[in-house]
């Protein structure tokens, strides 16, 4: 805690630097900078008023024993040895807090993701199931007030995807949804299935951060555009006007659909800007060699053997495989209550990261 300690110092000097630069007015006249340095004080907050609180605290109960080793009134010593029980409690929970607080931190945090999910082991069953992981990530993407745009899809024929593609933007939507890269496997009676059987299927998710400002050029020979009519809702305009973009882009294959936007302008906007932050994700990787491996390791072949979760439907369980957590509630958790399990997997993480930290320390 000393290392940590040391840090913090440094920390609250920067914060305080901060604070005197967000009130000088050459700093609040350049938006840019002053809306970044918003951020860096926004980010720091939370850890230096736990650190400020804790240095209240040993300060109190320095004082209290004080008062317990030369005070002769004995209300006096009795009332600072209870208030010192509580704080020296308090004192051990703000180290934690600010231990976990002070541990590096993702840079993609903070980032909208784009999230593709295919369904994979088990044919029709595992598309259906790639649509209801869809609406699982919907629902819970509505409570916690993110938005989210489709952008790519291939519907199978009994109504499920073969694979969809969404952008999902909001706070910090990246340090939250980072845990559901892998495959997820279901156990469940198909609606195909007339002997009542239990099949086991798969359905991968992928997710990646979306890249900011991307500094790509795309050959516009290298981009073919579609344009069509919106559905879905939206009000009277939907289906009256081609507002909708389709966009693929041709050496990769890679397509976004947009019709989210009121117009067609603002759709091929919004297209170019999510098409460039996945043909750069892709040319990032390299190759496509690279790029399948890398999407193999970040969410497996999709082979049953290969799971971070398995939702029973008979016994209305769901299974984290990576923390062994297992919730009967799968009819709540299908409904976007996934708040439980990735609260658990950040607990899990976080404390892998203290114990290699202590490992480094010792």
């Amino acid at each position: 805690m000393d290392k940590v300690m040391a840090q913090l110092k440094g920390l609250v000097a920067r914060y305080e630097e901060i604070q005197e630069l967000m009130a000088d007015p050459e700093v609040i006249n350049d938006t840019k900078r002053y809306m970044e340095i918003s951020k860096e004080e926004a980010d720091m907050r939370e850890v230096v008023q736990k650190y400020r609180k804790y240095q209240e605290d040993q300060k109190t109960i320095s004082d209290n024993k004080e008062i317990i080793e030369n005070e002769s009134d004995e209300d006096l010593v009795e009332m600072a040895k209870e208030e010192n029980s509580d704080l020296e409690k308090e004192v051990a929970e703000l180290e934690e807090e600010i231990k976990i607080l002070m541990l590096p931190k993702d840079p993609n945090d903070d980032k909208d993701i784009i999230m593709e999910i295919r369904g994979a082991a088990g044919g029709d069953e595992a598309s259906l199931f790639a649509s209801d992981l869809l609406r699982m990530y919907e629902k819970y993407a509505e409570t916690q007030g993110w938005k989210i745009s489709v952008i790519d899809e291939e519907t199978t024929e009994v109504g499920g995807y073969k694979h969809v593609a969404i952008m999902i933007t909001g706070d910090k939507v990246y340090s939250k949804l980072k845990y559901e890269n892998g495959a997820h496997r279901v156990q469940r009676i198909p609606v195909t299935e007339s002997q009542g059987r239990v099949h086991t299927s798969t359905a991968t998710v992928a997710v990646m951060p979306e890249y900011e400002q991307v500094d790509i050029d795309l050959d516009p020979k290298d981009i073919r555009v579609d344009v069509y009519r919106s559905s879905g809702a939206g009000g009277q305009h939907i289906n009256k006007t081609s507002s909708a973009v389709r966009m693929t882009h041709l050496p990769t294959g890679i397509v976004v659909a947009m019709q989210d936007q009121r117009s067609q302008q603002q759709n091929r906007a919004k297209a170019m800007e999510i098409l460039k932050s996945r043909v750069y994700d892709y040319y990032e990787s390299q190759n496509q060699a690279s790029y399948d491996e890398k999407r193999k390791n970040a969410v497996g072949t999709g082979d049953r053997s290969e799971r971070i979760r398995t939702y029973n439907y008979p016994q209305n369980r769901v299974t984290d495989h990576r923390i062994g957590l297992t919730l009967n509630k799968l009819d709540r958790i299908m409904n976007g209550e996934l708040d439980e399990i990735i609260s658990a997997l950040i607990v899990h993480y976080q404390t892998k990261q203290l114990e290699e930290l202590a490992e480094d320390n010792a």
